[in-house]
């Protein structure tokens, strides 16, 4: 119809006196262009309005597609690119990102290993979220709760944000992890969550800290107020000059308790990705947490924490009634917890 269009024209252009050839030429040709011009324009205005009809071409559909890391088919399922909702990932939106929880018990220096993996660049562990009651009240809110953090919605000032490369909390035993075990263990398998398990081989020393603590939050001699980690060598010298008396008749029953816990949250989440650490292990060695960083697939960096360990004595300095725990823990399964020490400088 175009090329039609155009002969008509054509033609029209030799109509005329000869006088009035060239005013003529030029007018046709004005009106030439300007025909054309609408006809074509026309055209592809369907066109296109043809093609977002059929979704050629929406922008909302067109994503960039991430590729994969080269890993073992296992590691696929723990390697992830969240699409948070509150804000954009930007150029970062294709780096990998792994889904970590710290799992722990009261007393175990859970919140300064959290510290020390909160000094890599590329982690965000969200400390214990679930120490809020209203959050753990039932597996839907648990589960709401851990995707808000896994898709990077959740903010601390522990977050990195666009270029995190494993995000992750810190969840007690005691806060609904272990009354919700089969159900966590499952969305841990679904979601790809691997778990840090830290705890404390010298549960007496737990206990010790535990006590240390409940007097802390009663007494507050630190001007006032509770503090369960310190960042000052006066602040710990002041916390650690009080020397709990342990009840030994409830000692070992609380030992037992304790190692029961840990052994059944080992066996609940046995067959979920894990590495299992011991407090004693990374204050002797810190390249314990080179496997930590390798276990998070994360480049390794040299981690460091400003908190400042309170009890660093011997065990005998840290109670009042010593001679009595002895006489309670020899010859029982713990009585190695009297003889097992580090030194801290």
């Amino acid at each position: 119809m175009a090329d039609d269009l155009c002969v008509f024209i054509k033609d029209m252009l030799i109509v005329g006196p000869p006088v009035k050839k060239s005013l003529v030429l030029r007018i046709s040709l004005v009106a030439f262009v300007m025909v054309c011009g609408v006809f074509m324009c026309s055209i592809g205005l369907k066109q296109i309005s043809t093609f977002t009809k059929a979704g050629f071409f929406d922008a909302k559909l067109v994503e960039r597609q991430c590729e994969v890391p080269v890993v073992e088919n296992w590691e696929r399922s723990y390697v992830h690119f969240p699409k948070p909702t509150t804000f954009t990932r930007d150029e970062c939106a294709c780096n990998p990102v792994r889904y970590f929880v710290i799992s722990s018990t009261q007393r175990s220096g859970s919140g300064w290993f959290e510290t020390l993996l909160n000094s890599h660049i590329n982690v965000s562990s969200n400390g214990e979220i679930f120490s809020v009651k209203p959050r753990r009240s039932n597996i839907t809110t648990i589960v709401d709760t851990l995707d808000k953090i896994y898709n990077l919605d959740w903010f601390t000032s522990a977050s990195k944000n666009e270029c995190t490369a494993a995000v992750g909390l810190k969840w007690m035993l005691n806060q609904g992890l272990m009354q919700n075990h089969e159900e966590i263990a499952e969305y841990f398998k679904a979601k790809g969550v691997s778990v840090i398990f830290l705890f404390r081989r010298n549960l007496l020393r737990r206990r010790i800290s535990i006590l240390a603590n409940m007097y802390d939050q009663s007494a507050k001699p630190l001007n006032g107020k509770h503090k369960s980690h310190v960042h000052s060598a006066d602040e710990a010298k002041i916390l650690a000059s009080y020397k709990p008396s342990i009840n030994t008749t409830l000692l070992i029953p609380e030992l037992k308790q304790a190692d029961d816990m840990v052994k059944q949250a080992l066996e609940y989440f046995n067959s979920t990705r894990h590495i299992v650490l011991y407090y004693e292990d990374i204050i002797k060695n810190h390249t314990v947490l080179n496997d930590v960083q390798d276990f998070l697939r994360i480049p390794r960096m040299e981690l460091n924490s400003l908190q400042v360990k309170i009890h660093k004595g011997p065990l005998h300095k840290q109670v009042e009634n010593w001679g009595d725990i002895q006489k309670v823990l020899n010859g029982t399964p713990y009585e190695h917890f009297l003889h097992e020490d580090y030194k801290v400088s």
